[in-house]
């Protein structure tokens, strides 16, 4: 019997530099032959004649189970048409056609290092077989814990490659959120970055029943255990796995069927695993790679957004590889300022920043700008108006070129966007969360126009887009395949947003309620947020039904959990609002318990609870005014420790609470803060006190 070998050394992530200069071709334990890439896509195609791959038959729109299939949201004809896909098949057309182009650029040991679209692909077989030999179970989990990495792209792709669900878990979540997720998705194996994140998994590992093992892809292990491997074990465990056996795992996998898990938080409670079919992905990411560029090996990309968020998935992963592109990977250290190193390494043709990256980048500059000579300051004034009025007429279809434009390009324009590495970006987007029009502005008056991007985790990322046509403070227009309706609207057309397309997905993991509150009958997904369109069908957002927070670096906040969780540990708090959308920290208003009068009006003394509280505090005052007045400290220190014990325990980092402000009254249903149910009216509190949530972002 042969062990598996090649013609070539294995392209493994540490030594391979160089591209082979033919397809290698191995043999298998049995001795039989192992096809190239392109023989792989013969068999394929021959091997399902009728839809390339049969879909799983099935009559169901949605489902939560994590075996079923769903019936895909096709049309008769134009867009939405194509025949469906795995991302087996995705894969393959890259490797076929371009085997040898760079698919993944990144540093290792100081050393740059390029693995080709033929090297990339081996990897994910090799990682696929190194998860059947774990033991990883159809339709069972595999959790990603780490930042962007081309072992995170392996891990992931080979995870569906081998029938599992690719489940990515965010860098910040604590050892309790970590377990849930991978409890979640019945994960069998876990794979994280590094001993700080392996150590949040040994924390809660007895609580996993279904866990097998735990890979660490950077490092060595400092924890020995016959369940934990590093990177390179991991990849060797695999070497005898029968390609057969993988190949016939590949093959019967449908497009209708999941392949990847995407944790999105919902107004109140745990998070919601948001099932993606394999079709969701691949039609997704062809779409929208046809819009971006119809021609292949032209695009290149800076990997460096939470992989566990849909947005950075489908642009890194999924459209790179419909595009056949080239995506360098960033520093852990990217938002902390080490992004525009790798900017001006890559030199991206595209771009994707959530709005507070945009904003730092402003901010930034802003602080440059301010230490300029006077003659620099008003040759940029000058500059940045006329590129102002430029980009406008160009967003109008007007193409009128101010004069005096083309010396302003040469002398401040080329040079801003080459010292930010978006020298050759032709397309620079927005997306995850609400972006100011200040903003948006400031990049339009440098010739650099922002476009805005919007969808859901539930809608496989886009679900409309602004890139040929955009207008500032619009999202787009829908994605060509794809259907929007607004559901109940008002006077104004303003009502809620719905999606249709075979982006919307297949459902909520082990969620029947919630999955059946997200999807109506008819299989529209209803998204919770408030639009309308104008006369030439651009979309804009002017609202939200749901309770949830976004902020400007695009994490979506529950706020129930958190106003409940600062409650608990500080009981002399009555109402608690947590505010940050748009915004860069949370922060939260807070009431103080009090007495009621007979007309339910909370009056300014002190609730026998709360008298008791401060006593313990040494603190004799019985009125609420007097409290604010002094600004007493004793108990102002109290309700800070209270915030840091819940700031301890929070999910992330996004979601821990940086500034607060006790306000004079309590809430009410008469002075309207409260519903006639008590649900806090929020966009009445928020309005209530402006001041007070500006003075707690004005610095």
């Amino acid at each position: 019997m042969l062990k598996e070998k090649t013609d070539v050394p294995h392209p493994v992530l540490k030594t391979r530099t160089n591209p082979p200069a033919k397809p290698p071709r191995t043999f298998d334990q049995d001795d039989e032959p192992k096809k190239s890439p392109k023989e792989r896509k013969k068999s394929v195609t021959l091997m399902s004649a009728e839809l390339e791959i049969m879909l799983a038959p099935t009559e169901k729109l949605f489902t939560s189970e994590r075996d079923q299939a769903v019936r895909l949201r096709m049309e008769g004809s134009g867009p939405g048409s194509e025949t469906p896909i795995t991302i087996h098949q995705l894969f393959l057309e890259a490797v076929e056609s371009y085997g040898d182009h760079p698919a993944l650029v990144f540093k290792k040991g100081g050393q740059m290092i390029t693995l080709t679209w033929r090297q990339y692909y081996e990897q994910c077989r090799a990682a696929a077989k190194s998860f059947l030999k774990l033991g990883l179970e159809r339709f069972h989990g595999v959790g990603i814990l780490g930042f962007n990495s081309p072992e995170w792209f392996i891990s992931d792709i080979g995870c569906i490659l081998a029938g599992g669900l690719a489940a990515g878990i965010y860098t910040t979540n604590s050892a309790e959120a970590c377990h849930y997720v991978a409890s979640n998705c019945e994960a069998n194996i876990l794979v994280v970055e590094n001993q700080q994140q392996l150590e949040k998994i040994l924390k809660v590992k007895s609580q996993l029943p279904h866990l097998k093992a735990i890979v660490q892809y950077d490092g060595e292990l400092e924890t020995k255990a016959e369940f934990l491997y590093t990177w390179d074990q991991f990849l060797k465990l695999g070497e005898n796995f029968p390609n057969k056996k993988l190949n016939a795992v590949i093959e019967s996998l449908r497009p209708n069927e999941c392949c990847t898990l995407i944790y999105t938080s919902g107004t109140t409670g745990n998070p919601k695993g948001v099932m993606l079919s394999h079709d969701n992905i691949t039609w997704t990411a062809r779409t929208v790679s046809r819009m971006i560029n119809p021609h292949c090996c032209e695009e290149v990309l800076v990997s460096y957004l939470p992989l566990s968020h849909i947005a950075a998935q489908m642009m890194d992963i999924w459209c790179s590889m419909s595009l056949v592109g080239t995506a360098h990977f960033a520093e852990p250290d990217a938002l902390k300022g080490s992004l525009v190193n790798t900017l001006k390494e890559a030199r991206p043709t595209g771009f994707l920043g959530v709005p507070r990256v945009w904003e730092k980048i402003q901010e930034s500059m802003k602080a440059v700008g301010a230490k300029g000579s006077a003659l620099r300051k008003r040759v940029a004034d000058w500059a940045k108006a006329i590129g102002l009025q430029y980009t406008y007429s160009a967003m109008n279809g007007e193409n009128s070129v101010p004069w005096g434009f083309m010396l302003a390009n040469s002398l401040v324009f080329k040079r801003i966007r080459g010292e930010l590495g978006l020298d050759r970006c032709r397309l620079c987007c927005t997306g995850a969360a609400p972006i100011t029009k200040e903003t948006l502005d400031y990049f339009m008056s440098l010739s650099i126009p922002v476009k805005e991007l919007y969808g859901m985790s539930e809608s496989s990322g886009p679900h409309t887009v602004s890139l040929h046509e955009y207008r500032i403070g619009s999202v787009g227009k829908v994605m060509p395949g794809c259907k929007t309706k607004l559901a109940n609207p008002d006077a104004d057309g303003n009502g809620e947003i719905c999606f249709w397309g075979r982006n919307v997905f297949m459902g909520y993991l082990n969620m029947p309620d919630k999955t059946t509150e997200a999807l109506d009958e008819q299989g529209w997904l209803h998204s919770g947020d408030v639009g309308k369109h104008d006369e030439d069908d651009f979309l804009y957002i002017t609202g939200r039904i749901k309770e949830i927070i976004i902020t400007a670096g695009g994490e979506n906040i529950p706020p129930v959990p958190i106003e409940d969780g600062v409650k608990h540990e500080i009981p002399i708090i009555s109402n608690a609002m947590l505010i940050g959308d748009k915004q860069k920290f949370l922060s939260m208003l807070l009431t103080l318990k009090c007495v009621v009068d007979d007309q339910g009006n909370p009056t300014d003394t002190l609730s026998p609870e709360a008298v008791e509280f401060c006593r313990n505090l040494n603190i004799r005052t019985t009125k609420v005014s007097e409290i604010i007045a002094k600004r007493e400290p004793a108990l102002y220190k109290a309700i800070q420790e209270g915030i840091n014990e819940f700031n301890n325990r929070a999910t992330s980092n996004a979601q821990k609470v940086q500034k607060w402000v006790l306000l004079e009254k309590d809430f009410s249903v008469n002075g309207g803060e409260l519903g006639p149910t008590l649900k806090l009216r929020r966009p009445v509190v928020a309005k209530m006190y402006q001041d007070k949530i500006n003075k707690l972002y004005s610095h």
